[in-house]
């Protein structure tokens, strides 16, 4: 299961009202990259497909493919919001390394697959 906190709903919330296209909700998913190996990618999605898992947030829905599940089960996402930047947080139980800005990570002790980041 992954968890937003209220925080991350609300600003999903202000992103989505804010969205000129329609949107159904926010897709978390993984690729390739970041300095870790994989980097986490958030967007607004407009449709779910047939194969997401789709938890409820509050007025927010979240949509997660059959190969980003396993890595981000248990994953908590938060909003911070300060006079140094704002972002999402991502607490992730199954990342072993996890890279300085907070978005790269690898569930492989070895780190294989690491790449620079940009």
């Amino acid at each position: 299961m992954i968890t937003l906190t209220e925080k991350a709903v609300n600003a999903v919330g202000r992103f989505i009202a804010g969205s000129e296209t329609p949107t159904a909700g926010l897709r978390i998913e993984v690729t390739d990259g970041g300095c870790s190996g994989y980097q986490y990618g958030l967007k607004l999605e407009g449709n779910q497909t047939e194969e997401d898992t789709v938890i409820d947030c509050g007025e927010v829905r979240v949509f997660i493919d059959p190969v980003s599940l396993p890595m981000l089960d248990g994953m908590s996402i938060d909003f911070l919001d300060s006079i140094e930047g704002s972002g999402f947080k991502f607490t992730n139980p199954n990342a072993v390394k996890s890279c300085a800005c907070g978005t790269s990570f690898n569930t492989n002790s070895e780190g294989t697959g690491a790449k620079t980041c940009s």
